[in-house]
């Protein structure tokens, strides 16, 4: 039985998915303003920026069937948290690009030998089987599968539930998924009361001009100057 996060599996840890949703990944945080940009909407064939195209299309795979898209709605792949992690291994996880080359390499070599296929090609069954056997380490021929798994399974995490201007959680579909109706600068009296029903606003904290990266840096060198005098 497959113990990875499945759709259901991550509505029921409601807990860890809020907190994932409401606070911006702790590396995402550390991405600089000039590498950092808006997301977009995901475009038909996007190339990736660091990531190669056999790499791109396991993690895009990989990613797929950690949150999948089901009937109550999209999962990961529309988040784009594929393209979350190729934009932050050229910064933020920067220090993951080998161990993503790695391990990509290492479970399409996998696939080919227990399936026959390159994991991509396999059926989402082969697919979530495989998987099982990563989390558990006892994919033959894959050392320190179990690793790479979590590390893979916490990216993917953050790149559905980041707020989207760190490239995932495109369209807020993420923070559609677990309820969560976006961030608001005030909050009145009946909006505080437990079990409010709050209308999503789909705004994320870089929405508002007040938490832009830009007045950010420019209020800190300023406060540098200050103590400089």
């Amino acid at each position: 039985m497959t113990t990875f996060i499945s759709r259901r599996e991550l509505l029921r840890r409601a807990g860890l998915a809020g907190a994932a949703a409401v606070v911006a990944p702790k590396a995402a945080l550390a991405v600089e303003a000039q590498v950092a940009a808006p997301t977009r909407a995901v475009a038909a064939g996007e190339a990736f920026e660091h990531l190669t195209s056999t790499e791109s299309n396991v993690l895009e795979a990989i990613v797929s069937r950690l949150i999948p898209t089901d009937t109550s709605g999209p999962g990961a792949t529309e988040a784009r948290a594929a393209h979350y992690i190729d934009r932050a291994l050229g910064n933020a996880l920067a220090s993951s690009r080998q161990a993503y080359s790695n391990g990509l390499a290492a479970l399409d070599r996998y696939a080919r030998s227990a399936r026959g296929a390159s994991f991509a090609e396999l059926s989402t069954k082969d697919q979530d089987d495989l998987l099982s056997e990563l989390e558990a380490g006892t994919a033959n021929g894959f050392p320190e599968s179990s690793a790479f798994f979590n590390m893979v399974r916490s990216h993917t995490i953050q790149g559905t539930f980041c707020d989207p201007y760190y490239g995932g959680n495109a369209n807020f579909v993420g923070w559609d998924l677990i309820g969560y109706p976006g961030v608001r600068t005030s909050v009145g009296p009946d909006e505080q009361r437990l079990g409010a029903d709050l209308t999503g606003n789909h705004k994320g904290a870089y929405d508002y001009e007040m938490f832009t990266k830009a007045s950010a840096s420019i209020d800190a060198k300023y406060i540098e100057m200050k103590h400089g005098d």
